[in-house]
């Protein structure tokens, strides 16, 4: 029949291909505005974080599922650079691949659209970012906000990226990423935790109360994003605490990039905010998510 696509494919994956070209449509990334510029950074065992000299945005929520089905859909139709992982479809993962090298196409698994994406290295969330300062669809993954030399999934020079000068979208650095979770504005001063509370929050289901989050295996799996409604830090995020580790800018000991937040498999102990965590920025794992961050004037 003239003008009605067809597919021979098991339902699934016809499904997948069929949508592939509204996938990989622009996606929108929520974000909330972090004011209070030059304010004091909070004093913990690891250092002084906190302290950011700028007004900024940082994403409302972690990157999703869907937002980054979008982005491979758009950049990894070989994925020369590895931006996907097996991890990604399976028990809790959010995305199918369909296809072979030089037509992959990708999709949110059904229901688990918005929830965050997981197994993503540090490179690939900075290529993302990278997407996303590029005006997105077929926009570089390899210069933007941050520059990658060597073309292949861990850069020739990784250890020594740093954000460029004009970046318009980032992954926030370390201190954006503490401020936005802890600082309360009302008072200049910090929350032990990123649900705007000094007292540990509930493990439970969503929306959970008014000090709630996803950790200690709560739900058996990550939760949408803003699932937990009354749980926002004092600049309105979500999930800054439990559900998924989140990548930052931090280059520490020479080799390693750090993480904040927590898993959803995690402790407690994991949300807090004298907690810093770091591992090799090739690492991809279950528990590994990020949020990206822009300049106040988007």
């Amino acid at each position: 029949m003239t003008g009605v696509q067809t597919c021979a494919l098991p339902i699934f994956f016809c499904a997948i291909s069929l949508l592939a070209p509204f996938l990989a449509l622009g996606v929108t990334i929520n974000t909330v505005p972090v004011g209070n510029a030059g304010n004091a950074g909070e004093v913990q065992p690891q250092g002084t974080f906190g302290a950011v000299a700028n007004d900024y945005r940082i994403g409302t929520y972690e990157v999703s599922n869907a937002q980054y089905a979008a982005f491979l859909n758009a950049k990894a139709a070989s994925d020369p650079l590895g931006l996907y992982n097996a991890n990604m479809s399976g028990s809790f993962g959010g995305i199918a691949r369909s296809g072979s090298s030089g037509s992959y196409s990708y999709a949110p698994i059904a229901g688990r659209g918005d929830k965050p994406v997981l197994s993503v290295s540090w490179y690939d969330s900075i290529r993302f970012a990278n997407w996303l300062n590029n005006g997105q669809g077929n926009g570089d993954t390899e210069t933007g906000g941050y520059t990658l030399l060597g073309g292949t999934p861990t850069p020739s020079n990784g250890l020594s990226i740093t954000r460029n000068a004009g970046a318009t979208w980032f992954l926030p650095s370390e201190n954006e990423w503490y401020k936005a979770a802890y600082y309360d504005p009302s008072d200049s001063s910090y929350f032990d935790y990123p649900t705007s509370s000094n007292t540990v929050p509930t493990a439970e289901s969503p929306a959970g109360g008014g000090n709630s989050a996803n950790y200690s295996f709560a739900t058996g799996n990550m939760t949408d994003g803003g699932a937990y409604t009354g749980s926002d830090s004092p600049y309105g995020t979500f999930d800054q605490g439990g559900n998924l580790w989140e990548w930052n800018e931090a280059l520490i000991g020479g080799s390693s990039r750090g993480l904040r937040g927590g898993g959803f498999f995690k402790p407690s102990s994991n949300l807090l905010a004298s907690v810093r965590f770091d591992i090799n920025p090739t690492a991809e794992g279950s528990s590994v998510g990020f949020r990206v961050a822009t300049v106040a004037d988007v």
